[in-house]
């Protein structure tokens, strides 16, 4: 079949590998390993197909290409929230690693149920070559069939014995166990937690930390929240409730929701109430005041995490890495017991 024959039967549609098959006179697969940059096509065969590609303007589909290779070249990200600006510092530099390593990113996000992250994380196994669950919410029984397939999967920010997939994450119980100590010695000995999500790990182990304050002197409350700006602004009526001298928030934006709503109420931070936050996300830098937080190693996290999932795409042993440290960064949000509302 002639080009000019394959042009007129095929009208305006969108050439496919099939049609330049035929007007090079080669089967599909010869034309599938040309595009792929196969060297055992002999170059005249080559160059017939490279002319019958050109001349139709034809474009072979990465994922078709992909599989011929036995590789998509995608990798999936799902996540909680992608407002979040933490996730996206993360994620933003897990991108740029894959892109160096040529991979195209996909990146998700769900309804904060742990059934429907599930449910996303089955629909892109099958259109990746590996999958990356940022701060899972997944019970422990999904996270072992996800182990069990055959699509690589890593475990960031969440720690789970017993389930086999590499993982990687920030030690939150220490850095929040030093902020904690920041507020003892402050003068601090009656604080709330404003919560996350309950399905968070790393808000069990944030709370884990701060109950375990008391060997400091400190008496913690919590009250629940979801992370979010709204969430902070709308619990922290219910926080003052307890009367305490230092609010501490489960992340920053729950932070600044916390302190904006301080603002409509008249209590000045910290004069009358310190708050502090977590994860040290930009915004922390430039609200008034500015926030008392715990720097997370996002850039470094976003490394381990794609170093993890390249060792298993290689079908190395993908080892999981030992936590990584945060620090306290201490800001103006967060003052001495004797300026604010002390309690006997």
């Amino acid at each position: 079949m002639s080009l000019s024959e394959v042009r007129t039967t095929s009208g305006t549609r969108r050439p496919t590998i099939s049609m330049v098959a035929k007007a090079a006179g080669v089967s599909t697969a010869t034309v599938s390993r040309v595009m792929s940059g196969n060297p055992a096509v002999s170059p005249e065969l080559a160059a017939r197909v490279h002319a019958a590609a050109e001349e139709m303007a034809y474009r072979p589909s990465g994922a078709a290409r992909g599989l011929a290779l036995g590789s998509l070249r995608n990798v999936g990200v799902i996540l909680p929230d992608l407002v979040n600006a933490y996730f996206f510092d993360v994620v933003k530099q897990m991108h740029h690693a894959a892109r160096a390593d040529g991979y195209r990113m996909l990146v998700a996000d769900y309804s904060g149920a742990a059934d429907d992250e599930y449910a996303t994380a089955v629909d892109l196994l099958g259109q990746v070559d590996g999958l990356i669950l940022l701060s899972s919410r997944i019970p422990v029984s999904g996270l072992k069939d996800l182990a069990m397939q055959s699509t690589p999967v890593v475990l960031v920010n969440r720690v789970e014995l017993g389930v086999d997939l590499p993982m990687v994450a920030v030690d939150n119980f220490t850095a929040m166990m030093e902020l904690c100590g920041h507020l003892a010695q402050l003068g601090h000995r009656r604080v709330v937690y404003v919560a996350g999500s309950d399905l968070s790990w790393q808000n069990r182990e944030r709370w884990r930390a701060v109950e375990m304050s008391k060997v400091l002197g400190i008496e913690a409350f919590k009250v629940d929240s979801d992370g979010t700006i709204d969430g902070g602004f709308n619990v922290t009526e219910s926080a003052l409730v307890h009367e305490p001298t230092a609010l501490i928030c489960f992340n920053d934006l729950t932070a600044v929701g916390v302190i904006s709503k301080l603002r409509d109420l008249g209590v000045q931070v910290p004069a009358d109430v310190s708050v502090a936050g977590f994860d040290d996300v930009e915004i922390a830098r430039h609200i008034a005041p500015r926030l008392t937080t715990v720097q997370s190693p996002k850039a470094q996290l976003g490394d381990q995490a794609w170093r993890l999932l390249q060792e298993t795409l290689r079908n190395e042993p993908g080892t999981s890495l030992p936590a990584l440290n945060a620090k306290v960064v201490i800001r103006d949000s967060t003052g001495t017991i004797s300026t604010g509302m002390a309690r006997d």
